[in-house]
């Protein structure tokens, strides 16, 4: 079964294909990505817009790749809770006829990093510049760094492709769509 993936960033192929094989461990799964835009901003600044953003991507994969099974949307944002940054992403899982959704658990960002977000940076090259990295996002992403690698990017969005695939693995129980 191939799975579509709406980006080309390897961490995120990679969590999409392990979400699938530990879900459906009876199936042979392929994962691949293509570059499809997400309709926000390239920084998400709340979690409505990078659930659209995480839509828009996984509806984008359809259409490019229309002879898929299964297209994927990752999408990254931030948004502010008081003085802070909160960090997390959403993910989308589409089929013909089926649709799931999760977010994945939640951090907040040091203030070095939230304040070049602030001022209009995404967050992926604001950890480089705090953490003196180069092109992190399609490695251990800001929870890795933050972490000390304990839970890497990969690692991260995992658990919430398993939790999108929910209403895939429950068929019998109705799962609203909006």
């Amino acid at each position: 079964m191939l799975i579509m993936v709406a980006s080309t960033n390897p961490v995120k192929i990679r969590a999409a294909l392990v979400g699938f094989q530990q879900v459906f461990s009876l199936h042979a799964f392929e994962a691949r990505g293509v570059a499809v835009a997400s309709g926000v901003r390239d920084q998400p600044m709340t979690s409505a817009e990078t659930l659209q953003g995480a839509l828009n991507r996984a509806h984008g994969a359809k259409i490019a790749a229309p002879d898929a099974d299964y297209w994927v949307g990752l999408e990254g944002g931030v948004e502010a809770r008081g003085s802070q940054l909160e960090a997390f992403a959403w993910v989308v899982v589409l089929s013909v006829d089926t649709i799931g959704k999760a977010r994945t658990g939640s951090f907040f960002l040091p203030e070095e990093t939230a304040r070049l977000i602030r001022d209009g940076m995404e967050l992926g090259h604001a950890d480089d510049i705090v953490f003196g990295r180069s092109n992190s996002k399609q490695e251990n992403g800001s929870v890795g760094l933050l972490t000390g690698d304990i839970i890497d990017r990969t690692a991260y969005y995992i658990h919430a492709v398993i939790l999108a695939l929910i209403p895939f693995n429950n068929p019998t129980l109705t799962f609203k769509s909006d």
